[in-house]
């Protein structure tokens, strides 16, 4: 693996693991009041349009952070529908 890589990797890693908080304070509170539907709704676009570009340029660091992260914000929207109030 380059530099590189690595460092796509652990950069990857770090932007990620942010979203694990607000599942867990979501999901510990069963309260999603204060989380934009909107703004999640668009941000899981854009990464799903990473995944796509990942794929494209052939970067795994690209690709894994990106379906992790797309993973993690649509269990943000799902609890945030989940928990509607």
């Amino acid at each position: 693996m380059h530099g590189t890589e690595l460092l796509g990797l652990i950069a990857g890693l770090f932007t990620t693991i942010a979203f694990v908080p607000q599942v867990v304070k979501i999901w510990k509170s069963k309260h999603a009041q204060d989380v934009s539907l909107a703004m999640f709704a668009i941000f899981s676009t854009g990464v799903a349009l990473w995944i796509v570009y990942g794929f494209i340029i052939g970067s795994l660091p690209v690709i894994l952070a990106n379906i992790v992260t797309f993973a993690l914000a649509l269990a943000v929207l799902i609890l945030k529908l989940y928990f509607r109030d």
